[in-house]
C-alpha cells in the first residue's frame, strides 16, 4: 500500500496566509489592545508572542508523510511540507523489511498525532522511530494501521 498527504500543502499555505493577514490587521488596529495594558510595549510583546506561538505550532505540525509497503521493504518518510520541493530539510526516512517490524503505536494527542514504529535491527535490539501523521486523513491512517497490523500478524505466525 502506498499513501501520502501531499494534498494538504495548499491548506497549510492558506493557514500561513491567513495568519500573516491577521498579523497585519492587528498591527494596524494596535490601539484596540489598550484594554490589555496601558504600556504599549507589553501589549506589543503579548501580540507578537501569540503570533510567534501560532506560527511555531503550524510549522511543527505541518509535515509531509509518505508510507510505502509495496514490495519487500517498507519505506516511511517524514519531511518538511512547505519548502520540501527545494530543500531536503527536516527529513526522517526509515526503510526496513516487513519481518523487522515488532509493533507499532498511533498516538492521538489533541493537536498532534504520531506513528511510532518499533523495529528490530540486525543485533536484535528494538529501535523506536516516530513520525508525525497529524495531517494524514483519518481514512489513510486507518489503511496504514491495517497494513501494519497485517505485517505484525504475519510476523507472529512465522515465529
Amino acid at each position: 500500500m502506498r499513501t501520502n498527504n501531499a494534498k494538504v500543502k495548499n491548506v497549510i499555505i492558506s493557514v500561513y496566509f491567513i495568519l500573516i493577514v491577521l498579523a497585519i490587521l492587528l498591527a494596524t488596529v494596535f490601539s484596540a489592545f489598550s484594554d490589555v495594558s496601558d504600556n504599549p510595549f507589553v501589549t506589543f510583546t503579548l501580540v507578537t508572542g501569540g503570533f510567534i506561538a501560532l506560527f511555531s505550532i503550524v510549522y511543527y505540525i505541518s509535515r509531509y508523510f509518505e508510507y510505502d509497503s509495496d514490495g519487500v521493504k517498507v519505506v516511511v518518510i517524514n519531511r518538511g511540507l512547505l519548502l520540501a520541493d527545494y530543500f531536503n530539510y527536516r527529513e526522517h526516512k526509515v526503510e526496513f523489511t516487513k519481518e523487522q517490524l515488532v509493533r507499532f503505536r498511533i498516538n492521538n494527542f489533541i493537536v498532534y498525532k504520531s506513528l511510532s514504529l518499533y523495529i528490530k535491527d540486525k543485533r536484535g535490539n528494538i529501535n523506536k522511530e516516530s513520525f508525525n501523521i497529524t495531517l494524514v486523513s483519518r481514512r489513510k491512517r486507518k489503511y496504514i494501521k491495517q497494513s501494519l497490523s497485517k505485517m505484525i500478524k504475519v510476523n507472529r505466525k512465522s515465529k
